[in-house]
């Protein structure tokens, strides 16, 4: 169970990461379209789908990440209230009442729209240039294969709260730049003043 977890953790976190860079190639592609809109007066036909699309897949791909790292909004001004085993049980309700639910209707629908759009190869209606989508709708179907797989490593997360009354979390990653400068403020005082 707990290989799974940290397997799972992994596995979201590779992809959330590996799909962060399209902020970096959506800030390009941006920055081209604006120069060559206004400073060379001759706009893109493609910049604006694609970047929808980029856009979209990194939103798409960072929700198993997101939900490895307990990153997704959720009403806690009375869950918090609660015991860790009674976070858990609700928890691990709430996950087959809905999030399952939720996820493998993404996958089923999103399967039946990747397939038909891989069939006739769909390209964007709204753009002039005409923009594939078909791997924008199969990225559909990824997020939602990979946020079942860390659905499940939620609920062994549960299942071992229950039995502990500790919640397993996920190894830290990333660290706010201001937590950082805290920690490295502190070590230079530590340092300073033995």
């Amino acid at each position: 169970m707990l290989r799974f977890i940290r397997f799972a953790d992994n596995l979201s976190a590779w992809f959330g990461k590996t799909f962060a860079w399209l902020i970096v190639f959506m800030s390009v592609g941006t920055g081209y379209e604006v120069f060559v809109r206004y400073v060379l007066n001759s706009p893109t036909a493609w910049a604006l789908d694609v970047s929808f699309i980029m856009y979209g897949t990194l939103f798409m791909m960072g929700g198993a990440y997101t939900l490895s790292r307990r990153g997704h909004v959720r009403g806690d001004f009375i869950y918090r209230l609660w015991s860790n085993r009674w976070q858990a049980r609700v928890d691990l309700v709430l996950y087959f009442l809905f999030f399952f639910p939720g996820v493998l209707a993404l996958i089923l629908a999103g399967w039946k729209y990747a397939s038909r759009s891989w069939s006739y190869g769909e390209v964007s209606v709204n753009s002039p240039a005409g923009v594939p989508i078909y791997q924008f709708k199969t990225a559909i179907v990824v997020a939602g294969i990979l946020l079942f797989i860390q659905g499940i490593a939620e609920v062994f997360r549960c299942i071992h709260c229950i039995r502990t009354g500790v919640w397993l979390e996920a190894e830290e990653d990333v660290f706010e730049t201001e937590d950082l400068l805290i920690q490295q403020a502190n070590e230079a005082e530590k340092d300073a003043h033995p």
